[in-house]
Formats: C-alpha cells, sequence, structure tokens
C-alpha cells in the first residue's frame, strides 16, 4: 500500500515537474532557429530524464534531479539569449 501511495506521489510530481519546466514562451524557430532547436532538444532531454527516473524508481541518488534542475537553468538562459538578440537587432 505505501509503495502504491509512493508511486502516485512521484508520478504527480513528475508531472507537475515536467510543466514548470516548460519555458514561459518558446523562442521563434523564424527569429532563431538555433536557440529554438536547442531549446527542443533541452525539453526532450528533460523528458527522457523524467522517464528514466521512474523506470529506477527514482534511486539515483540525485543526480537525475539535478540534471533536470540544469536544464530548467538552460531553457532559462537560452530565453534570455533570444531576447538579448532580439533588443540588439534593434
Amino acid at each position: 500500500m505505501k509503495r502504491a501511495m509512493l508511486v502516485a506521489a512521484a508520478t504527480a510530481l513528475i508531472a507537475s515537474a515536467g510543466l514548470a519546466a516548460q519555458p514561459a514562451a518558446n523562442i521563434s524557430p523564424k527569429r532563431h532557429p538555433n536557440l529554438a532547436a536547442a531549446q527542443r532538444l533541452s525539453q526532450q532531454a528533460y523528458e527522457k530524464i523524467a522517464l528514466a527516473q521512474r523506470a529506477n524508481e527514482w534511486d539515483m541518488s540525485g543526480h537525475a534531479q539535478k540534471a533536470k534542475e540544469l536544464l530548467e537553468r538552460v531553457n532559462n538562459e537560452l530565453k534570455l539569449a533570444a531576447e538579448a538578440a532580439n533588443q540588439n537587432a534593434k
């Protein structure tokens, strides 16, 4: 019973974390194709890590979670890079 509750809680956490990892606004592929591609790949990496966590029942000593946090930072930096490029293109 405890195990089923733990799995349900972990699944809910993964779902909510996946939503948190989504950037506020996706980078325009027309204006910044390379940054948009990098953002898409980092989102895919985040999703694969979440799948790995589920498959390994979260037994990765916190390293997978740390990787997901770093990918969230990557998405933020990519967004800031696109915004900076937009400002510099004036």
